[in-house]
């Protein structure tokens, strides 16, 4: 098999695997993966404000409001004022919130995670360079990326936006 041919396999093969992945946290969980590292981080803060969020997860502040509005809409996040500074909004996660963390599935960033931590430094670094190579051949490295590995768009409406 040529060389263009196996990156091209290896390329779809974490495209299916991040596209499984998500649609096991959809059944599951009832959650896309960023919804997930959405209530993860505030879960993990107790309360924060919009802004630090979007900066804690590495997303634009327009995509975690439209990713609030669904977890709102469907009563797992309430934002209310500080009562410190009226001008901060504060989030925090209803109890309904804790009940589908506590049966939602590891993200599949978090076993990455502990695998990429054992390699070498060397080899680290290695794939870091390949895949930032690989996202300017696909014209892909000006697009706003959180480090969550799901499929579609990261506000995108539950159950929508998987590919196959």
């Amino acid at each position: 098999m040529d060389i263009i041919a196996e990156v091209l396999i290896a390329l779809r093969q974490v495209i299916r695997a991040t596209d499984l992945h998500s649609r096991q946290l959809l059944k599951t969980a009832g959650l896309t993966a960023p919804q997930l590292l959405v209530l993860q981080a505030i879960d993990s803060a107790g309360e924060l404000s919009v802004s630090t969020l979007a900066a804690r997860i590495s997303l634009s502040q327009g995509t975690v409001t439209s990713i609030l509005d669904r977890l709102e809409a469907r009563g797992l996040v309430t934002r209310n004022r500080s009562p410190l500074d009226k001008r901060m909004v504060l989030l925090h996660l209803t109890p309904a919130a804790g009940d589908i963390l506590a049966l939602a599935p590891q993200p599949l960033q978090e076993r990455f995670v502990r695998r990429f931590e054992k390699l070498p430094s060397w080899e680290q670094h290695s794939i870091l360079a390949s895949l930032h190579r690989v996202a300017q051949l696909m014209n892909a490295d000006h697009i706003d990326a959180a480090p969550v590995l799901a499929i579609g768009a990261l506000d995108q409406p539950e159950g929508g936006g998987l590919k196959e």
